[in-house]
């Protein structure tokens, strides 16, 4: 069944994308989420994964980073292309509404 789904959806990227915290992580997956894909020639997988490696997750700290998985398939390249701008545009947001509003952002050092 996966290879007809890929055959369908041929045009894929991943992006991780780090976050110092889990709740933060968390936060960012559920703000994100709640806006479902457009377009029906596009699919989009998100979900929160351990920076580090997977033995060290059952042991995991909630204040360690974590990982922001983005899972992207499209028809075409245009399509990929305009989803994943759209994906960006939300998550850009989403991040300096944190930077601006939460305390847990506000007490890290400057990258």
């Amino acid at each position: 069944m996966a290879a007809v789904a890929d055959a369908a959806f041929p045009c894929s990227l991943e992006l991780k994308v780090p976050f110092p915290t889990h709740r933060l992580a968390s936060t960012a997956l559920q703000a994100i989420q709640v806006d479902p894909e457009l377009s029906p020639l596009v699919r989009r997988h998100l979900s929160l994964v351990p920076s580090s490696s997977p033995e060290d997750a059952a042991a995991a700290d909630p204040q360690e980073e974590v990982l922001l998985h983005v899972d992207y398939r499209a028809t075409t390249n245009r399509m990929l292309r305009v989803a994943v701008n759209s994906f960006m545009d939300s998550l850009r947001l989403v991040m300096e509404v944190m930077e601006h509003l939460d305390e847990d952002v506000l007490a890290q050092p400057p990258r």
